[in-house]
């Protein structure tokens, strides 16, 4: 069967309340990357120089060489930068991704770090490229990460990132240690949950474009009232969302050796004044985040659509339009993923197939639904779901003239276009139906098979959403 492991649904429109503490209207989360002494260097034995995020444009690494320029420009973030950092946020909730190589190699700045009550955790054993690394060399990397993390801070990791990651990265770092969170991802604005290493992983995601690594790129900043601009723009848009019910977090990613430079270290304090002129704003580190969602939003338990054998989705969907398993099975075959384990979702691959089909394959559909309060609901024959949509519109509860004139109707209709006449009901009172029917059987039969669709398409999406998440 053809599955998409890819999510392109995550909360959509209404996303879960936050429940912020404090009841604030957003969350700030200040990363500091600690990766000066963690980079490429043969020093550390990579086989070339460091070429990522500095301030030499079009740096390449230099293989088998020494870079004095990078490796000086490195050593300015642990020097200088980390410094000017740590004075200008002091005591305040920050996130320190710290490269295990970086944080061995810097005993002041990590004992400032447990000073200030920051969260240490891991970058990763070095700042190297991922991508191209064998799944048995990563795993090897990620133990030998979280062991010498855990001898250089005093306590093991319970937040991770990569960065500069491979596709197996999330799966060997779930499987590698019980982390609260891992951050491997840019995919959305808050929290979500994910199935790695065989149990739920709590993603907690990054950011690219609040980050002073865009100092460093060339489509980035030129100088710190851009960044400072970005950053309150992104705040104004996040606390108004949040002010109107929907969760927020602002994720700001920083660099010893980029904004611990003076001009940008100056814009990024201007940044965080404004902040901290805002009431119910909640600074955290992404720890605190994480343990807050998943006490408040912990993973749901079930079986997925998506992940169903084919005999189980056909039992549970086969009937969703009426008398037709066939929709249920075409949709098991398509290729669904994430976005299909929903109500939406499940609807929108029954749907494919029953669109797909022939005219007379639909015109099957149509004449499996039963005449509305018809001789088979007088028998007491219908399915349980029609059963329960007609009694929700008072067609069970019909006088003998009522009841004769749908029949009446029902057999007009019939006569005319050659299918019962549909519509959803939970949609409709008694009233609205009889209008309906009077209305509709003007209607040539093209218009009305196509109208018929629609409704079989509508019932089908209001019996999926009692037996499913919307």
């Amino acid at each position: 069967m053809m599955r998409y492991p890819r999510d392109l649904s995550g909360y959509g429109e209404m996303p879960p309340k936050a429940d912020w503490p404090g009841a604030a209207k957003i969350a700030v989360q200040i990363v500091l990357n600690y990766e000066e002494g963690g980079e490429n260097n043969i020093l550390h034995g990579d086989a070339a120089s460091e070429a990522f995020l500095s301030e030499i444009t079009g740096a390449a690494p230099w293989p088998g060489q020494r870079h004095w320029n990078m490796e000086s420009i490195y050593e300015y973030g642990a020097r200088a930068g980390f410094w000017r950092v740590h004075r200008l946020l002091g005591d305040l909730p920050v996130t320190v991704y710290g490269v295990a190589t970086a944080l061995a190699r810097s005993p002041e700045q990590v004992a400032a770090m447990k000073t200030s009550g920051w969260e240490i955790a891991s970058h990763g054993l070095k700042w190297i490229e991922h991508k191209d690394m064998d799944p048995a060399d990563e795993r090897a990397q990620i133990r030998e990460a979280i062991r010498l993390h855990t001898e250089a801070t005093g306590a093991a990791p319970r937040g991770w990132y990569t960065g500069r990651c491979s596709t197996n990265t999330v799966d060997l770092v779930a499987a590698e240690g019980d982390f609260a969170y891992i951050a491997d991802s840019y995919a959305d604005d808050l929290p979500y949950w994910v199935r790695a290493a065989g149990k739920d992983q709590l993603i907690v995601p990054y950011t690219m474009d609040c980050n002073d690594m865009r100092f460093a790129i060339q489509a980035g900043y030129t100088n710190g009232d851009q960044f400072e601009s970005y950053l309150r723009d992104s705040f104004d848009m996040l606390y108004s969302e949040g002010a109107a019910g929907r969760p927020a977090i602002l994720s700001i990613g920083l660099h010893c050796r980029l904004i611990g430079r003076p001009g940008r270290a100056m814009a990024f304090k201007r940044a965080l004044d404004y902040f901290m002129q805002h009431e119910r704003v909640w600074f955290a580190t992404r720890e605190q985040i994480a343990d807050h969602w998943a006490k408040t939003h912990p993973p749901q338990q079930g079986t997925r659509p998506s992940q169903m054998d084919r005999d189980s989705f056909v039992e549970a969907f086969g009937g969703i339009f009426e008398h037709s398993p066939w929709i249920a099975e075409g949709a098991h075959a398509l290729e669904l993923g994430p976005a299909h384990d929903t109500a939406t979702g499940v609807h929108h691959a029954l749907c494919r197939v029953f669109r797909s089909a022939t005219e007379e394959q639909r015109l099957g559909v149509l004449n499996a639904h039963p005449d509305l309060a018809g001789k088979l609901a007088a028998a007491g024959k219908l399915t349980a779901e029609s059963t329960a949509e007609q009694a929700g519109a008072g067609l069970d509860l019909l006088t003998d003239e009522e009841r004769a004139t749908f029949q009446s109707l029902n057999a007009q209709y019939v006569d005319q276009h050659g299918f019962p006449f549909i519509i959803a009901v939970k949609d409709n009172t008694k009233a609205t139906i009889l209008d309906a029917f009077h209305r509709r059987l003007g209607h040539d039969r093209e218009t009305e098979f196509a109208e018929a669709c629609r409704q079989v398409e509508r019932i089908a999406e209001l019996r999926l959403i009692e037996k499913l998440p919307k």
